[in-house]
This record gives structure tokens, sequence and C-alpha cells, in this order.
């Protein structure tokens, strides 16, 4: 094992650490499974497989004691609050983060931007979502265990039907409440989160070069939840 040049930090609580980059030997390449992830706010993340992952409200579930600790001005027990707030999503992400990178070889995940959410209504569920490091849990593990992150643009990703292409879903900031949505051309019920992750991995899958036979088994994947959602869709008038 190699150490690296290192680094002092100091944490809210004013805890001192160092930090040793180290250099490991990476997994053998993986057999292909390919996921595609859409990040969200109610959820961390929701998979191409319609599988979703749950985060606790870490934050939100410390505001009363914070707050109690601001009037009071216990500056230090303020600081304890954030710390354990930030260690326990820190705690999760990693768990959840090692997780995919063990089951998928290739992990496609959206460009979402906090930023503009962040000055909205929903900026306390963007600082719980913390999806700037999940994303970096999952760049750095999916390399350790045999596998690749693709980060791609998910423009168009909610508003683009999985089955047919046709942008019949919803669209912007106003229609964040809508969860479920039936394409307008096709028929097809879709799962807001699940059907933007599909259409995640497609567009990580067309950036890979050489990646055929990743595609060919995303669309395969694709064509299979396709499938049951038109099967739940009741036939339209002729």
């Amino acid at each position: 094992m190699r150490f690296g040049a290192g680094s002092f930090n100091a944490d809210a609580k004013g805890r001192w650490y160092v930090n040793l980059p180290v250099e490991v030997t990476c997994a053998e390449p993986k057999p292909e499974r390919v996921v595609g992830i859409d990040l969200g706010l109610k959820t961390l993340a929701t998979l191409s497989t319609g599988n979703k992952i749950e985060m606790p409200r870490f934050y939100r579930e410390s505001e009363q004691a914070l707050a109690t600790a601001q009037r009071a001005r216990k500056t230090k027990r303020a600081r304890a609050i954030h710390a354990k707030a930030r260690n326990r999503r820190k705690d999760f992400m990693h768990k959840a983060s090692a997780a995919l990178a063990q089951e998928y070889g290739t992990i496609v995940v959206g460009d979402v931007s906090p930023s503009k959410l962040a000055k909205t209504r929903m900026a306390k569920s963007v600082y719980d979502a913390g999806w700037a490091g999940f994303k970096q849990m999952l760049s750095y593990k999916a390399v350790r265990h045999g596998g690749r992150f693709v980060e791609v643009s998910e423009v168009h990703s909610s508003q683009a039907c999985s089955s047919c292409f046709v942008r019949s879903g919803p669209r912007g900031l106003k229609d964040l409440g809508i969860r479920r949505w039936r394409c307008s051309d096709c028929g097809a019920v879709h799962d807001r989160d699940a059907n933007a992750a599909l259409n995640i991995a497609r567009v990580g899958l067309d950036t890979l070069a050489g990646g055929a036979p990743l595609l060919d088994q995303a669309e395969s994947l694709i064509g299979q939840i396709g499938e049951q959602a038109r099967s739940s869709a009741p036939s339209r008038p002729s």
C-alpha cells in the first residue's frame, strides 16, 4: 500500500483530521449490468429498474433541536447538531453508493444541479439531498469495483416518453407535483422518476464509444418496462 501527499482539515465541531490518498488495486472489470439513476428530492435516487432509494431527512429531523440551540445562543451545540446530521447523511450515502457499485457495472447519472432549486422553497430538501456528494461517491466506487460511472445531460429526461420518445410529459418546476403521467402519443403510463432514469440510461449508453453490447442490454430493459407501462394503460378508441 502506498500513501500520497496529504492534507489537514477541521470539521464543524473543531476536530482535526489528516487526509491521505492511498493507492489501491482496482477490481477486475465485472460483467456488465447497466443502471440509469435519476436523483431527486422526495427520494435520493430512482433507478431505471423502477426501484427507489429513500433517504431519511436528516437535516429536517434536527431542525427543532437546532432552533432551540440557536435561540439559546449555544454555538457549540448548534455546530454539533449540524455535524451529526451531515455525518448521518454521509454514512447513508456511502452505504447506498457502495451497494450500487457492487451490483452494476455501468452507472449512468443525470447532471442535476442544485443551484436553481436551492433558491426556491425546496432549499431545505435540496440541502438534505446531497446530490454532489452522492455522485462523487458513485464515481470512485464504480471504478474501485471494476465498473464505470457516466454523468450525462438530463435535459428533457422527464418530458420524453421512454417508450416512444415523444415529449409529452410534465415540464419545468411548475409540474414537479405531477408524479405519474400518461403519454399522449402511445398511451404508456409512467412513474415520472423511473421514466427519467430510463432516458438517462439511454443517453449514457449512447455516449459510450464501442458500447453496442451495453446498448442492447439497455434497449432490452427499456423495452420490458415500456411493455409493462403499455399493458397497464387502457386501450384507446380507434
